[in-house]
């Protein structure tokens, strides 16, 4: 494994993670022991970043999470977040209220069953309430040790100087893959001027990019990804033509589409750590093992030209869904 600091003044962590969205009851079934044993494999790997949140099949994912750090604590950063809910109908809400910043602090720590959290993201940011009033609650965690460094989910530029002024930012996590591209304009620059690591999830486009989707069938009729977007008809049929450069690399290398992929989002930046999300054994020592895999300057400039602002077919979310992306 590689190790690299994460933002200018964060911890040092593994070059990749290990994501918690296709773990949720959202992406397939569930099953909390194997996801435990995943995360001990992961660990064997030198795996050290992992990532969860409070609404993960609300609020199962800690729990798995904090039985599996049981007597392995010191070998992982752990990362969650909060206030960002799902109301009874389906519908979005956010919190950010200063009052309940703690008290969701405090549920979390309960459910890992652990002292502090290593890096806490504001995963939605409210659009009524200041971020200054957020991160100063958040920063109040850090002076009680709940807490040892901030973070946040989905925030544009505006937002990240903002809160920067009130504590420093440790990392922006973030949607960004091959797939997903739109950071590369005004975001990640952003963090680069402000020292913020920048942590991608979805690395893989939600399963697209690791070559195993060939038809809409291969994904469970509960599967979330059924109403994004980029997998509906026609659209799904033409981002999956943009697959083909990805696979005649991957060939040419004798390694997966997958790897490939994640080789191309860590030729970015070393300030660039994708968390690919995975239950099974399988997947997560093949995405682990993309960090040995880096890419001719001719490979990157297929795939950067192959996926290009605009490529896709469909965007991440219907209009309105997350109010306050890139706010």
């Amino acid at each position: 494994m590689k190790y690299r600091k994460l933002g200018r003044n964060g911890p040092t962590v593994s070059a990749i993670g290990l994501g918690a969205g296709s773990a949720t009851t959202n992406f397939g079934e569930r099953d909390d022991e194997v996801q435990i044993d995943t995360v001990h494999r992961a660990m064997d790997l030198g795996v050290t970043l992992f990532d969860t949140a409070d609404r993960y099949m609300k609020g199962r994912h800690e729990r798995m999470l904090g039985r599996a750090l049981k007597g392995r604590r010191d070998q992982a950063v752990v990362c969650s977040k909060f206030g960002n809910i799902d109301n009874p109908d389906g519908s979005k809400a956010y919190n950010g209220r200063p009052e309940y910043v703690r008290s969701a602090c405090e549920a979390s720590l309960a459910q890992l069953g652990i002292e502090t959290i290593d890096v806490y993201y504001l995963h939605r940011i409210d659009p009524d309430v200041p971020i200054e009033e957020t991160v100063g609650a958040m920063a109040g965690l850090v002076k009680a040790g709940k807490v040892r460094y901030l973070g946040l989910s989905e925030a544009g530029p505006n937002s990240l100087r903002r809160a920067s002024k009130v504590h420093p930012i440790t990392a922006l996590q973030t949607e960004y893959s091959l797939w997903a591209r739109d950071v590369e304009d005004a975001i990640l620059p952003a963090c680069r001027e402000l020292g913020i690591g920048f942590v991608a999830y979805s690395p893989l486009g939600r399963g697209l990019l690791t070559g195993n989707i060939r038809s809409i069938d291969d994904i469970a009729p509960h599967d979330i990804r059924r109403k994004q977007p980029r997998f509906r008809a026609g659209n799904f049929e033409r981002n999956l033509e943009l697959i083909k450069p990805l696979e005649a690399i991957a060939a040419k290398r004798g390694v997966k589409p997958a790897q490939v992929a994640l080789a191309w989002l860590s030729s970015r930046g070393e300030d660039v750590f994708p968390i690919p999300g995975t239950k099974q054994q399988k997947w997560l020592e093949q995405n682990v093992a993309a960090v040995d895999l880096a890419l001719d300057k001719s490979e990157i400039e297929t795939l950067s030209s192959t996926f290009k602002l605009g490529a896709r077919a469909g965007e991440r979310y219907d209009p309105g869904y997350f109010v306050t992306l890139g706010a």
